[in-house]
């Protein structure tokens, strides 16, 4: 299993309780974004950097076929992973995923994606703390900064976030190709999160995915994710998806298992 997380912390950090939950019964990498591999995002960065990278990743262990899991820009990646190499993958499951196409959007998400683009004025801390305050729900507070001096990796993150935000304006993700992935899909909402964004998300996906389900944690955002908050959970609702993942594998001729 390849886990791919957001725009913000490193893949340790954030994946490193939902590996202690499934305790050792699946081989899980928690990779970090190709977006951060030098001090700045490559110049022709986009979601297919990202497809390339967990492609090898994959290829270095010898798994011929894997589990995805992407959360937030790594859910992106993960759908442009599925659209472009369907047969790798096993199972899909999406944490929040960022973005998922320019199609069939609302007049709601639409409005949202203008206000991200206008954060590119401000300056690092304002832009984090807008970036922050639009995933989430009216009325919901943001969670608080850590104290103490950031850590070094975070001086990356507004220029991260930019390529990736930028590269969601030209990147084609395909829909039809999504259409014709036919293994389980998972998705994990958060109760807390900008409907506008991530439930909307969640809404056009399962008219693409003929196998997809939906988790709502009633209690959870898009920055306190149930990776990290309650991952017992989470690690439960994974299993179940690997399970119906493998009767569909065993379901299919020896030849295309």
């Amino acid at each position: 299993m390849i886990l791919l997380p957001g725009v913000v912390l490193p893949s340790v950090l954030a994946y490193g309780t939902l590996v202690d939950a499934l305790d050792g019964e699946v081989e899980a990498v928690a990779k970090d974004l190709e977006l951060y591999a030098g001090d700045q995002p490559p110049g022709d960065y986009s979601l297919d950097t990202e497809v390339a990278g967990a492609l090898r990743e994959a290829d270095a262990r010898g798994w011929e076929r894997f589990h995805l899991v992407g959360y937030s820009g790594g859910g992106a990646a993960a759908l442009a992973t599925v659209a472009r190499h369907p047969d790798r993958l096993l199972s899909l499951a999406l944490l929040e995923p960022a973005w998922a196409g320019a199609w069939d959007m609302s007049e709601a998400e639409r409005a949202l994606w203008r206000e991200f683009e206008t954060l590119d004025a401000l300056s690092p801390d304002e832009f984090m703390a807008a970036f922050v305050r639009l995933q989430l729900r009216s009325g919901v507070t943001p969670p608080a900064p850590t104290s103490g001096p950031p850590p070094p990796w975070m001086a990356k993150r507004p220029a991260g976030i930019r390529a990736l935000t930028r590269t969601f304006q030209t990147y084609d993700l395909d829909r039809e190709s999504l259409r014709r992935f036919d293994r389980p899909v998972y998705y994990a909402l958060g109760g807390l999160s900008n409907p506008a964004q991530y439930g909307e998300i969640a809404e056009r996906l399962a008219l693409v995915f003929d196998d997809f389900t939906l988790e709502v944690f009633e209690e959870r955002h898009h920055f306190d994710p149930p990776h990290r908050i309650e991952p017992e959970r989470l690690a439960r609702s994974l299993r179940t998806l690997w399970e119906r993942a493998e009767a569909a594998r065993l379901s299919l001729p020896a030849a295309t298992r």
